[in-house]
């Protein structure tokens, strides 16, 4: 994935169909309107994130804007019931025809006739499946040049690593584990991303909000133990007179591997906020005694 695909930091939409809390469909427009304004060219997303309430609110947002002035990446590997709402409304399927369906689904929401981006979605107990039926199918839509990139989105490393080697994924969408607090994509998995040529894009920066004052990591209660860690991080950056926020978003930009670091936010504060702290100058020797 060519460099010019992506900014360097981008909004990952998922707060935007109510992970967490509710968010309204005007706070929704005003978060993504006040990206755009901000420089943000970058948008992810995914039909499970809402039951594809994400895609329909970030199509209505880009409507009337320049199509080649911005890039989406969606998802396939869930498929929406036709009920579907909220949550609960997405099952795994894997197979080819399903990627081809659920994609034709994302472009129907998001009001778009093509994504620049398309990931297989978490296929954390589906690989062998994932790899001959859903990636495939974006192989041949790659072929055909129906879309540019394609690639795997996921937060296990091992699995990654697999795809790097056994398939030819032109991205990976690694969540949560290229952070200050999970380093641990950097043993093996972007080593491998750089040799092959395989762009990162860093999710998961603030390690589902511990990292950003929260108590949650891994979309579960945080563990003493890592609240500890946070806590020692958190001092860290404080002798150096950077938030610890700052660093979190701006720590997986540095490895050459990386592409773009995405953020979710729910409001329009949040997003001002987190291109301040990804444009917020940051001593060297913070980053040599973190690195």
């Amino acid at each position: 994935m060519c460099r010019s695909t992506v900014t360097d930091l981008g909004l990952g939409t998922a707060p935007l169909a109510g992970l967490y809390e509710p968010v309204a469909d005007e706070t929704a427009q005003a978060v993504v309107e006040r990206a755009w304004e901000l420089g943000v060219r970058y948008f992810d997303t995914a039909p499970y994130y809402g039951s594809g309430l994400a895609e329909r609110r970030l199509g209505a947002a880009l409507r009337g804007m320049p199509r080649d002035a911005f890039a989406v990446s969606t998802k396939v590997g869930r498929l929406l019931r036709p009920d579907a709402s909220g949550w609960e409304g997405a099952y795994f399927d894997f197979s080819g025809d399903a990627a081809l369906r659920s994609l034709e689904s994302s472009l129907e929401r998001l009001g778009l006739d093509r994504v620049d981006v398309a990931l297989v979605h978490d296929p954390d107990d589906h690989y062998a499946e994932a790899l001959a039926g859903a990636f495939g199918a974006l192989q041949r839509l790659r072929d055909e040049g129906v879309v540019r990139t394609i690639g795997v989105g996921m937060n296990r490393t091992e699995l990654l690593c697999r795809f790097a080697r056994e398939a030819d994924p032109d991205c990976f969408l690694v969540a949560g584990r290229y952070t200050v607090l999970d380093r641990s994509a950097e043993a093996e998995l972007l080593p491998l991303c750089e040799e092959r040529g395989i762009a990162v894009i860093a999710g998961g920066v603030f390690n589902s909000g511990v990292l950003a004052g929260g108590e949650t990591f891994d979309y579960a209660a945080a563990p003493a133990a890592v609240m500890a860690r946070v806590a020692e991080l958190r001092e860290t950056c404080a002798r150096h007179g950077t938030p610890l926020e700052a660093a979190a978003v701006q720590f997986p930009a540095r490895h050459p591997a990386v592409t773009s670091v995405l953020v979710g936010c729910r409001t329009p504060e949040e997003m001002a906020e987190d291109v301040r702290l990804f444009e917020l100058d940051i001593p060297a020797a913070l980053w040599d005694e973190l690195e």
